[in-house]
């Protein structure tokens, strides 16, 4: 005999290929339910004839059905350690030891409308007061409970670790069948988590009441079934299993105020009629597994974020080696930029570049949004312009026309920039440039007086019909072209919510003019740096500074 064994990188399943055909999807109907979003509602189906002969059939899945890493067209027989894909869930066919305790046969979960009679519902502050005298003295309840609660072996599966601590409460409490249960995602299914049937058979369908399980979830309640039989509306049902029953208890996982899944237990012997006491043990042991399940809950958030620090890290690395590594000399100017991120990574960017022709092209930008997705967008942006420089014919319009097209067709919606571009003549100090939608730059000429470079058209990326136009200026000897981005003026501190502002800056770069463009950068760093105190930076501040010599 064969058994199916997997996962979804969530949850373990494993189920038993006994002779019939079964239908494998995402669907709560399919014989073998896999709810994750790569797999169809109706993905594929097995057929197992009495031979022990498997049959797997893909039923036209979006995602496809691979074997052994080769798409399934059609059908195909398996065999054992054939490696099947379903969407992107692993599964193995494995020999199925006949009644092997040790592996978790997961039963099929049914959540049914019926509630029954003789339910006793208990509060889980209720069920988790100090267990009473005679509920201690079960054989091996200290001993199972000390174990479980000290044991922090974070190594070993989340799967696994449910599987001991069922095997563990079976050696205390009476018990045909014990099984822990996980909500979906939406909260509207639950599935098995891991289960444990002591004497190995066939766990066959959990059948619990809907009502049941919605008490326990939202309320936080623990539920005793005394005798589901003596209930008429549990006649009704299909399973055996439940006609069978005698009593269970199903208990909350609950922690942090949260209740994340439920433990159930039940028997079939009628010398096995829980109470009270067997449902306060039984929260107990919920209580602790509740904490283990947070554990490894917050061991997988840390694992997380040093995941996606080192993704950071590596995007920033990527993101700084995109810049220019050395500033162009252009004989006759002093040129100077400085890019700083508020995070690892940001919506910021600057360009250099000398054309063939001799002209100096200057690039800067600011993306919206911030983050990984802004800076991935700076990189769009600096590629598609980078494509563009070695043009024959290279044009401010057309350059700026096609990069917004490239942009607005390929991201979302509400991804646009705003973007200043010029091209210097060194030879006359003359300089072009398009100003989409950024902050005025500014020309600080040598006696003190300042010109604004007004928008010459909309940001890039908004519009697939928007148009630029092209302007010009000049630069005399020791005049100062100075372009930023609004993290600048935008800069703020918590004290008064006042931000630095235009007026500031203005002053500050006028009263620097006749300094460097890397000593002007420093001063204005300095001075919003002694605005905003221990006030932690919001945006991304960049500045590109041009300065034309005197003779």
């Amino acid at each position: 005999m064969y058994k199916l064994v997997g996962t979804d990188g969530d949850r373990l399943y494993v189920w038993m290929l006994n002779p019939g055909e079964y239908h494998i999807g995402r669907g709560s109907g399919s014989d073998f339910c896999i709810p994750h979003r790569t797999v169809s509602r109706n993905h594929a189906q097995i057929r197992v004839a009495g031979d022990d002969s498997i049959r797997l059939t893909d039923l036209g899945s979006h995602n496809g059905t691979f074997i052994n890493g080769k798409r399934l067209n059609g059908a195909v027989d398996l065999h054992a350690n054939d490696v099947v894909l379903f969407g992107q869930t692993e599964f193995k066919i494995a020999v199925a030891e006949q009644h092997d305790p040790s592996t978790p046969v997961m039963p099929k979960t049914i959540l049914a409308s019926q509630d029954p009679l003789k339910s006793v519902y208990l509060s889980i502050n209720e069920a988790l007061k100090p267990l009473p005298k005679k509920a201690t003295d079960l054989p091996g309840l200290l001993p199972a409970v000390f174990e479980m609660a000290k044991t922090q072996d974070f190594t070993e599966p989340q799967e696994t670790m449910l599987h001991h601590a069922l095997e563990k409460i079976a050696t205390v409490v009476p018990s045909e069948r014990l099984a822990i249960l996980f909500v979906s995602d939406d909260g509207t299914d639950i599935y098995t988590a891991a289960s444990h049937i002591p004497d190995g058979r066939d766990p066959g369908e959990l059948v619990l009441s809907r009502t049941i399980v919605n008490e326990i979830i939202t309320n936080k309640t623990s539920i005793l079934i005394s005798d589901p039989k003596d209930d008429p509306r549990f006649a009704e049902q299909k399973s055996i299993i439940m006609s069978a029953l005698k009593s269970a208890i199903a208990v909350p996982l609950f922690d942090e105020n949260k209740v994340l899944g439920i433990l159930y237990i039940d028997t079939t012997n009628p010398l096995h009629r829980y109470n009270d006491d067997y449902l306060r043990v039984l929260a107990t042991f919920g209580n602790i597994i509740a904490s283990r399940l947070l554990n490894y809950a917050l061991l997988q958030e840390r694992e997380s974020k040093q995941v996606m620090e080192a993704e950071l890290s590596r995007a920033a690395s990527i993101q700084k080696n995109l810049l220019v590594s050395k500033l162009p000399d252009v004989e006759g100017f002093a040129i100077y930029a400085l890019l700083e991120q508020s995070r690892s990574v940001g919506g910021d960017l600057y360009d250099f570049k000398v054309l063939p022709d001799g002209r100096l092209l200057f690039v800067l930008a600011d993306v919206s949004g911030k983050g990984l997705g802004a800076a991935l967008l700076t990189s769009n942006i600096l590629a598609s312009f980078r494509i563009l420089y070695d043009l024959q014919d290279f044009d401010l319009c057309d350059a700026v026309r096609k990069v917004s097209l490239q942009l607005f067709y390929n991201s979302d919606p509400g991804d646009f920039a705003t973007l200043f571009i010029g091209c210097l003549d060194p030879g006359t100090g003359r300089f072009t440039y398009i100003n989409a939608g950024h902050n005025p730059p500014l020309i600080i000429r040598e006696n003190g007086e300042l010109e604004h470079l007004e928008a010459t058209g909309t940001m890039i990326g908004a519009f697939d019909f928007a148009t630029w136009d092209q302007a010009a200026a000049q630069l005399e000897a020791g005049d100062v072209f100075f372009v930023f981005t609004d993290g600048v003026t935008e800069a703020d501190r918590q004290t008064d919510e006042d931000q630095y502002g235009e007026e500031r800056m203005e002053e500050l770069v006028i009263a620097a003019r006749h300094d460097c463009p890397a000593e002007i950068a420093g001063s204005l760093i300095s001075d919003i740096n002694e605005f905003m105190g221990e006030t932690s930076r919001s945006d991304d501040i960049t500045m590109l500074i041009i300065k034309r010599n005197r003779s």
